[in-house]
């Protein structure tokens, strides 16, 4: 045999015919495990490689799927949220395991970005990460899913949202923040984060947050609420120099966001009141600089790789026109010094 082997050279190796070839080498169950090995061992010996081009031709399919992230950029374009990074690598391994190329697009909230995928096939489907203004970003959304655009959303999850949506119980992650810092004797309990429907995410922390609080007979003062609607360690700073000049006493801090918390610690720092001895500060995400913080920084995990891999394993759903629902994945408290008094 001369040249690259083709599916026929083994069908004439092995005695079956090329469909048969065919078949077993894309997983059918019509071929039984005895001919699949058979023909599996002959591939393996002709060094066959598999037509991805000519095989997604026929199928259809471009055997890639799109990430769209969005942020948008700092004044000199280098901040991209540590936790969308172990997100991006979570789908990135997820895909490779099941056979996918990644595209990924960095784009910003404020471009038209739903017109670019709305007859493109550069990708069987999308997975959206990051979205700002939730409520500036539900037309896109609607359009995308009018497009019949087979798209996933990490984010939260949401009465009459126009798509799927894979996002953690951020609001059991906040009641167990508050929960913790009660138990940790803290009875002024400052938030961090937008309360409000833009931020739903951040809402949905608040939200566990004051319910934590009114189970043991506390009120959330709005006093001791700060908007910090993006997640960086300037807004965090910000919000706590805004919450220092309220003049309110506060002995501690759950910030929405592990950036935001170290924001927060550093203008405390500056101020020179220390975490934890008089403000325990506890943040949510769990990127990996929280653990090497000084001190280590209390925060709620979300599992990015049971996110990663659940988020390809329903967009696959999808694509393959099977029915798909929204799911609320588990969070866990991670208790560090910053909270311990």
């Amino acid at each position: 045999m001369k040249g690259k082997a083709t599916s026929f050279d083994i069908a004439h190796l092995t005695g079956v015919s090329q469909s048969t070839v065919s078949r077993a080498l894309r997983g059918s169950p019509l071929v039984s495990e005895e001919t699949r090995q058979r023909i599996k061992a002959a591939a393996d010996q002709l060094n066959y490689k598999v037509d991805k081009n000519a095989s997604n031709l026929r199928s259809q399919h471009s055997g890639t799927l799109a990430l769209l992230l969005f942020e948008d950029p700092t004044a000199d374009d280098s901040h991209i949220n540590p936790f969308f990074l172990s997100m991006l690598g979570s789908i990135t391994r997820a895909c490779a395991l099941r056979g996918y190329d990644l595209l990924i697009s960095f784009q910003q909230l404020s471009y038209d970005w739903h017109a670019d995928y709305a007859d493109t096939k550069k990708a069987d489907g999308i997975i959206l990460l990051g979205y700002g203004d939730y409520l500036a970003y539900i037309d896109k959304l609607q359009k995308l899913a009018a497009q019949g655009t087979r798209s996933v959303r990490w984010g939260a999850v949401l009465p009459d949202q126009p798509d799927v949506s894979i996002g953690c119980d951020n609001f059991q992650g906040g009641h167990a923040v508050a929960t913790h810092l009660f138990e940790q004797g803290c009875r002024r309990i400052a938030f961090l984060g937008d309360a409000s429907s833009h931020y739903p995410e951040f809402f949905e922390r608040y939200r566990g947050y004051a319910a934590a609080l009114q189970e043991v007979g506390l009120a959330a003062d709005s006093a001791l609420q700060v908007d910090a609607a993006e997640s960086t360690e300037q807004s965090g700073y910000a919000a706590m120099e805004t919450l220092l000049e309220r003049d309110v006493p506060f002995d501690a801090v759950f910030a929405a966001s592990d950036l935001i918390a170290i924001g927060a610690m550093r203008a405390l720092a500056n101020h020179g009141i220390k975490v934890p001895e008089q403000v325990a500060v506890a943040g949510f995400d769990d990127i990996p600089m929280a653990r090497f913080l000084n001190p280590p920084l209390t925060t709620v995990l979300q599992d990015t790789k049971l996110a990663g891999e659940t988020l390809v394993d329903n967009l696959l759903q999808l694509i393959r026109r099977e029915p798909v629902e929204t799911q609320l994945l588990p969070v866990k408290l991670v208790v560090r010094r910053s909270t311990q008094r």
